[in-house]
């Protein structure tokens, strides 16, 4: 089946046709790694994960980059702040981003390329951009011309003076015009820099992921990913850039813009004070929960965090590891992905109505009799799920974590689990009820059944 996906420079949805069908190429912006990220930040890399996940599954060779920003102004003051080399911010918190998307279950791209390490190639590319009369060079500086360039404002899809008017643009007496952007920038010694015919400095954040995208997937990419916020002037400035650096090539084919994560309604924000780091997040809820909230909105569209929403994602979570936990005796092999699942994500990944088919899946596997029945519904409803990268874990497994995602002292509970057989067994209903509280007092859930007792974590 085709995949369709909405392309944010044409406004329309479209057929996906890669320029080469045996290398599918993709980039999506990564972080600037000088503190953890927030909970928004998040949102791309497991939107685009699954994406690479049903690319993977329709071509033989994908090639997904995804960036670290590890030269900013961010990264400096942070690093000056602390009286330390800039690497020792950006290793520790390209370490904390990588742990954290691994906790969120996103694969690791395939590339993962560092500013510092492009600089040969940033300072290559500003040199073309200035042999062609692209760019111009000024007290130190070497800014675009964004006059020399006809299409600016294509992917915003409004009139260059209107996109300058709102945005925040530094207005400086060497550019020609206060739209021009900076790709190289002076270092004086107390900032990280690097020699250049221009002299000592640093790039400008537009032209690291041009550089890079041109590095290690080509002059022309398939598809170029990112947050709705990055539409301008981050993806206006790289098609700028890069367009003109490659003689009028096409940048990317593909543009696609995820939504922003509000918080109860309203934006994210440190001034307000409701931005939530992904890293305490995850230590007070289950990764996979997580995960799940951020793929329940159709990615183009805005999603809102709440407590409600994840008390539900987990909820759910809990009715399909349910299902799972109640097959434990049924074998499974290969594990079939159902078309159903895959018609939605084929539908410009549709994520919220590939989640209402995996419940449907859950649905029939806890209706199904019969082995050959119970089979075929337990590996659609896995098979399903792992191509948005759920109900990867051991159902027993899930249930046993706490909401942080750590182990519980099962051999305690177990025992006490086993003294309450011993006083039922002994008619001793009042130990009985005693170890049934206590266990609830813990954030423990036990069900006596008619094949025993088993217990779980009550998550938050």
């Amino acid at each position: 089946m085709a995949i369709s996906l909405y392309n944010t420079l044409t406004r329309r949805t479209e057929a996906f046709s890669p320029q080469d069908p045996d290398r599918v190429t993709m980039y999506v912006c990564g972080p600037t790694v000088y503190s953890y990220i927030h909970i928004g930040n998040a949102r791309p890399p497991v939107v685009f994960d699954v994406l690479a996940r049903l690319l993977r599954r329709h071509y033989p060779n994908v090639v997904y980059a995804r960036n670290i920003t590890d030269v900013d102004d961010k990264i400096n003051a942070a690093a000056h702040a602390k009286g330390v080399p800039i690497s020792e911010i950006t290793d520790r918190f390209a370490s904390a981003y990588r742990e954290d998307m691994a906790g969120l279950g996103v694969a690791p791209p395939d590339i993962e390329p560092h500013a510092t390490d492009h600089i040969a190639q940033i300072i290559d590319m500003i040199g073309r951009l200035l042999a062609s009369g692209h760019a111009y060079a000024a007290e130190g500086h070497v800014l675009f011309d964004v006059a020399s360039y006809a299409q600016y404002g294509q992917l915003s899809g409004r009139d260059p003076d209107e996109l300058l008017a709102g945005a925040r643009v530094e207005v400086a007496p060497y550019k020609k015009n206060p739209g021009d952007f900076v790709l190289w920038k002076p270092s004086d010694d107390t900032t990280p820099g690097w020699e250049s015919p221009w002299g000592r400095g640093r790039p400008g954040w537009h032209i690291e992921c041009s550089a890079m995208s041109e590095a290690h997937l080509g002059e022309t990419i398939d598809i170029h990913a990112g947050g709705v916020d990055l539409t301008f002037p981050h993806h206006e400035n790289e098609i700028a850039q890069s367009t003109c650096a490659h003689g009028g090539k096409v940048f990317a084919r593909y543009w696609l813009h995820n939504g922003m994560l509000t918080f109860d309604g309203r934006k994210m924000s440190k001034s307000v004070g409701n931005v939530l780091q992904l890293h305490e997040l995850l230590r007070q809820h289950p990764a996979e929960a997580l995960r799940l909230m951020l793929l329940r909105g159709h990615y183009r569209q805005p999603l809102d965090w709440s407590d409600s929403a994840m008390t539900q994602s987990v909820r759910t979570l809990d009715g399909w590891y349910g299902v799972l936990r109640d097959m434990a005796d049924v074998e499974v092999g290969t594990l079939p992905v159902p078309t159903v699942v895959e018609e939605a994500l084929c539908d410009d990944l549709n994520t919220p109505q590939a989640l209402a088919e995996i419940s449907q899946l859950a649905d029939a596997a806890r209706q199904a009799s019969g082995p050959d029945a119970r089979r075929e519904a337990k590996a659609a409803l896995l098979g399903g799920a792992a191509l948005l990268g759920l109900l990867q874990q051991n159902p027993e497994a899930w249930f046993k974590q706490a909401s942080d995602g750590s182990e519980v002292d099962a051999d305690a509970i177990e025992a006490l689990l086993e003294e309450r057989r011993q006083a039922r067994a002994n008619r001793d209903f009042a130990r009985s009820d005693a170890i049934r509280d206590e266990l609830k007092a813990r954030g423990i859930l036990i069900e006596d059944g008619a094949q025993g007792t088993r217990w779980s974590v009550v998550k938050a």
